[in-house]
């Protein structure tokens, strides 16, 4: 399972090709177009949002609803379509600090940094939004599992509020009562607040987003081969998002504070759980944030991600310009002056879409039908373990 995007931040649209789902997939175009509108939400966003009212259109791989095992195409329709209008996309020569502008001139043998910066653009992530709520999708309908995104902080406005398998439910309606997304009234206040004098010093603010999944049992990913640890594979799918700077999982840095008592997780078997996809294998921490050695270990998987400040200042940055090589300002485009609450959504479908490819090459079937037996049988067979009772030795 793959998907890849296509697009540019002032084309006719955003585009996302997802491939390897099983056909008979229900396409819940109200839980996509709603992760779309989660996008582009958040306090201290730009005007952009106020032009564009994305949803997302199906283009091939569905009929009736139901996916059909070919590849699945969604258009999301850029409403501030002017690629080609020279006078109302004109060329950058002013490359902005922070942004793909420079390197990309250099890269691609241009002083024009619209080249890239259209296609560079946070603007591409509604496709991978889009392309992740389809892979929730599967993992709602097919694995029982559940993704949950919020923020964690923005600046130096910090929720403590811890998120458990027992209320996560609650935070995702605390998560939506609040426009920075965060979990609590008082953070989110801490948090316009920060955004609001960052707009008044014509400046930009960062902060830490969070994705918790919920319901994997253990053995998802592999140890075998470096590529296919779903750790990796998940540090790579954040570390994609544009203005992404630093991924942890679980413990993450804290990991290399404390020792090895501390940290890792103790290992309990409660039978009342048994039926759970935990297995009835339980921790007490989960300081690995649900993988060990590059798998799940039945744990919720936890993810947190840093977003840098946005690299659009209003007040802009020194620069140069790329033709006369002397001091200029940096160009401006129009920006936001804080998308961390725009960030925690797609990071939250960044790592769904990364946890349903593991699943399916673990359980993939060409229907939705084999798939799912294919992921109760392995639940049955590992519940039998051990399989062959174990030798007895002789004294």
């Amino acid at each position: 399972m793959a998907y890849q995007t296509a697009g540019e931040s002032h084309g006719p649209g955003l585009v996302v090709t997802v491939l390897g789902l099983p056909a008979g997939l229900t396409v819940d175009l109200d839980l996509i177009n709603d992760a779309l509108r989660r996008r582009q939400g958040g306090y201290g966003r730009g005007g952009r949002q106020k032009i564009e009212t994305d949803t997302a259109e199906v283009m091939t791989g569905v009929r009736q609803g139901r996916t059909l095992g070919s590849p699945v195409t969604l258009f999301v329709k850029n409403k501030d379509s002017r690629l080609d209008d020279a006078e109302r996309t004109p060329p950058v020569y002013r490359p902005r600090p922070g942004h793909a502008d420079l390197a990309g001139s250099v890269k691609w043998l241009t002083t024009d940094c619209r080249d890239t910066l259209e296609r560079a653009s946070a603007r591409e992530t509604a496709a991978r939004v889009a392309g992740g709520a389809l892979a929730r999708c599967l993992l709602r309908e097919v694995f029982e599992v559940e993704t949950f995104g919020f923020v964690r902080q923005i600046l130096d406005a910090r929720t403590d509020v811890g998120v458990t398998e027992a209320n996560w439910r609650e935070l995702v309606k605390a998560c939506a009562d609040s426009d920075t997304y965060t979990l609590d009234e008082a953070t989110t206040e801490r948090q316009r607040a920060a955004i609001r004098q960052a707009k008044i010093d014509k400046d930009t603010v960062g902060g830490h987003v969070e994705t918790h999944v919920f319901g994997c049992p253990p053995g998802i990913g592999s140890s075998m081969n470096w590529y296919e640890r779903l750790d990796a594979r998940l540090a790579g799918a954040v570390m994609g998002i544009q203005a992404f700077k630093a991924v942890q999982i679980g413990a993450g840095t804290r990991a290399g504070e404390v020792t090895g008592s501390r940290l890792h997780d103790p290992i309990r078997f409660d039978a009342a759980k048994v039926e759970t996809p935990s297995l009835g294998f339980v921790r007490d921490t989960n300081n690995a944030g649900g993988t060990e050695g590059g798998m799940t270990n039945g744990q919720p998987v936890v993810v947190t991600g840093t977003m840098k400040p946005i690299s659009t200042l209003l007040r802009g940055m020194p620069s140069i310009d790329l033709n006369t090589k002397q001091p200029e300002a940096s160009d401006y485009e129009r920006s936001d002056v804080c998308a961390v609450s725009a960030a925690s959504v797609v990071m939250e479908h960044a790592v769904a879409f990364e946890v349903a490819a593991a699943f399916m090459d673990k359980f993939g079937g060409d229907s939705v039908a084999e798939t799912g037996d294919n992921y109760r049988r392995y639940l049955e067979t590992a519940r039998m373990l051990p399989l062959d009772p174990p030798e007895q030795t002789i004294a």
